[in-house]
């Protein structure tokens, strides 16, 4: 195989060291890292508020989260999930492009995983962000209250939102750089607090024993039974976000930095948990509507402090998701999970996507859940419901992987049982959620998966119910193209006429492509090319291979590049040009007309065939409906050309039916005289 020059995965942040540790911090762990934002108040709120708790329900509660975080995100994510890299990227569709060759079934796990992990990050931004400015509210600035009431944090939080979305056409590589250093001392803050809250009672370390979070889940100082769980799974929600955004900083990374992060985390949660036991009695306390331990616990000279860094730690968190919403949909995208949507890289660091889409939908969404939900309270009940459903499809995923690596059974099958088990018991807790809000994510979840049905299933019609007589060889053709070059009597058409399309076993292509070039207007061109764009499971691969026939006037490209890579066409076919001219593959091809010196490829031409379906077609209802959704789905999203990377190239559109079924042919018979019952028709 001919290669193009490799695109080489990006490797700032790929080893360990301190610069990479540093970026980890800002770049991965954003969302899980603002949890104790609202956990424990979510705890609380769960079982009655304070007042009502006692000190079995504190440190029951806590211990919950502590083996939450063992289990889910240490055990499952850090230490199995992360070796399920792909060339080093990370996530639900790199996962599945390892095994999906294991089984067709396992598109459904892959599919309903990122759905709902989309799902999930449209709710992140506007829980955290909320959160953060209800901090405000109440507070005095030198001797002046800031935010009065629960409108206004509503309208800052919509502003924040607004201006954070705006500013992604940009690229947000230079505001990047300082992520790091802002969570490293977000981190540190929460953990040297909650160290300092420990201290004044180290009994609560207790909660590090498993018997007293089992405990709980039976006990009836629990008023939640089960359901608390819901409460307790939000402190490990951003652990698939962490496996997601491997890519970006490298699995050394992660491992490296994970033990601080953790510690923190742990720190805090405990810490929160004493400020609880020693205030519970606190009659200040036991009427506030919107009481969180976490701004409480401060003392009253670091308030505003902790709220600037939160509120900038939530920011960060929502710029992590908003990125790995753009990474996960241009993944799904290349997989043919999606349709084509405009991907812009506005820096020259290739991590950063900016699909404008998504963008406005992302932020319209956010915007209208916190104008709706009002609350952080409100928004926390619809919290974590959708990424209960990604988890267990990422387990189901991991099962296969460890199965194709040939791990034993009994270790596999046992993953698979263990985490399964554990994230159906939070999956089954967070249901009750659903009234509450729930529905929320899980109604923007069915649309995505509902867009990825149609798409893929949208295909799999038309490929099953099409003539089979409209694939046709290129061998068949090969004498009336090559007469059709060499005739003079037509006008040149172009140099290099390129179809892309998809050349099923080196030589099959539909037969609406050699109707356009022989029939509908006969098109005379130098060399004509036929291009077939393949989406390889190595993210960053870029290669191509051709196939002659014997001849220079006709040519099958098939172009193997990685889910990551632009698809440039018009560029990478005037390299395979220049190469195959170099070689003596092609003659070359000199213009007379051009600013280019020694210019040695010709003009070239690119022919688009827009599908319609026919009204001949004959299909069930069912299989109608999808084929129309997904065509409809392809109209109004990324034109073909601007995929192809053609925005400024020669194209030309040509609109064909799409006839699919067994359609009948009526014959006609010439009949001698009119029949008697006929009508004269229009």
């Amino acid at each position: 195989m001919n290669k193009f020059t490799r695109i080489k995965t990006p490797t700032k942040g790929k080893r360990l060291s301190a610069a990479g540790l540093l970026i980890a911090l800002g770049v991965v762990y954003g969302d899980i890292g603002t949890s104790p934002l609202y956990v424990m108040k979510s705890i609380v709120a769960g079982n009655g508020g304070m007042g009502k708790i006692s000190d079995e329900f504190i440190t029951g509660s806590v211990s919950l989260i502590f083996w939450t975080l063992v289990i889910i995100t240490t055990l499952k994510y850090v230490l199995i999930a992360l070796r399920a890299d792909n060339n080093g990227e990370g996530g639900i569709f790199a996962l599945y492009t390892l095994i999906r060759k294991r089984a067709a079934w396992l598109i459904v796990p892959a599919m309903v995983g990122g759905a709902f992990l989309l799902a999930d990050g449209m709710l992140t931004p506007s829980v955290t962000v909320t959160t953060a400015i209800e901090g405000l509210k109440g507070t005095p600035l030198n001797g002046k209250i800031l935010l009065h009431s629960q409108s206004e944090v509503i309208l800052v939080t919509i502003v924040i939102l607004t201006f954070l979305f705006f500013i992604q056409r940009f690229g947000t590589e230079s505001i990047g750089k300082a992520f790091g250093p802002i969570m490293f001392i977000w981190f540190a803050f929460i953990g040297g607090i909650g160290l300092f809250s420990i201290v004044k009672d180290p009994l609560i370390l207790r909660a590090l024993n498993p018997y007293y979070a089992i405990k709980i889940l039976f006990s009836p100082e629990n008023k939640a039974g089960i359901f608390i769980l819901g409460s307790v799974f939000l402190a490990t929600t951003g652990a698939e976000a962490l496996y997601s955004d491997m890519g970006h900083v490298g699995r050394r990374n992660i491992y490296g930095s994970w033990p601080f992060v953790n510690l923190c985390l742990v720190l805090n949660y405990f810490g929160q948990a004493v400020w609880i036991h020693q205030n519970n009695g606190t009659n200040a306390f036991q009427h506030i509507a919107d009481f969180n331990p976490f701004f409480e616990m401060m003392p009253s000279f670091l308030k505003l402090f902790t709220i600037i860094i939160a509120t900038l730690a939530a920011i960060i968190a929502s710029q992590a998701l908003i990125s790995g919403s753009y990474t996960l949909v241009s993944e799904g995208i290349r997989l043919r999970l999606l349709p084509r949507l405009h991907v812009i890289y506005p820096t020259n660091s290739r991590g950063q996507l900016y699909i404008p889409v998504v963008n406005i939908i992302l932020w319209l969404v956010c915007c209208t859940i916190v104008y709706t939900f009002q609350t952080s309270e409100h928004m926390e009940a619809a919290y974590g419901l959708a990424i209960t459903m990604t988890m267990l499809m990422t387990t189901i995923l991991l099962f296969e992987f460890l199965r194709l690596k040939k791990v034993p059974t009994i270790i596999s099958l046992g993953s698979l049982l263990f985490f399964g088990s554990v994230e159906t018991m939070f999956f089954i807790s967070s249901i009750i959620k659903f009234a509450h809000g729930g529905w929320v994510t899980v109604l923007i979840g069915l649309v995505i998966l509902s867009i990825m049905f149609i798409w893929q299933m949208g295909d799999y019609y038309r490929y099953n119910n099409i003539y089979r007589t409209e694939d046709v060889s290129l061998l068949a053709y090969k004498n009336q193209l090559h007469a059709l070059s060499e005739d003079t009597t037509n006008p040149l058409y172009t140099t290099n006429l390129v179809y892309m399309t998809k050349v099923h076993d080196e030589r099959y292509i539909k037969k609406t492509i050699l109707y356009s070039i022989l029939d509908k207007r006969p098109k005379r061109a130098q060399i004509y090319w036929f291009v077939t764009v393949n989406v390889t499971d190595d993210p960053y691969s870029a290669g191509y291979t051709v196939e002659t026939f014997d001849t220079d006037y006709m040519i099958n490209v098939q172009l193997y590049l990685g889910f990551r890579v632009e698809q440039k066409v018009n560029i990478f076919l005037r390299q395979i040009i220049n190469d195959m001219i170099a070689k003596g593959e092609l003659p070359r091809q000199p213009q007379q007309y051009t600013t280019i010196p020694d210019r040695e490829v010709g003009d070239f031409s690119f022919v688009m065939l827009q599908e319609e379906l026919s009204p001949e077609t004959e299909l069930g209802s069912y299989q109608k409906a999808i084929i129309q959704a997904r065509l409809f789905l392809q109209k109004i999203t990324l034109s073909p050309a601007t995929w192809f990377g053609l925005e400024y190239a020669d194209v030309v559109t040509e609109r064909v039916p799409l006839i699919l079924g067994k359609v009948p042919i009526v014959k006609l018979k010439r009949l001698k005289q009119k029949p008697e019952n006929s009508s004269d028709t229009l």
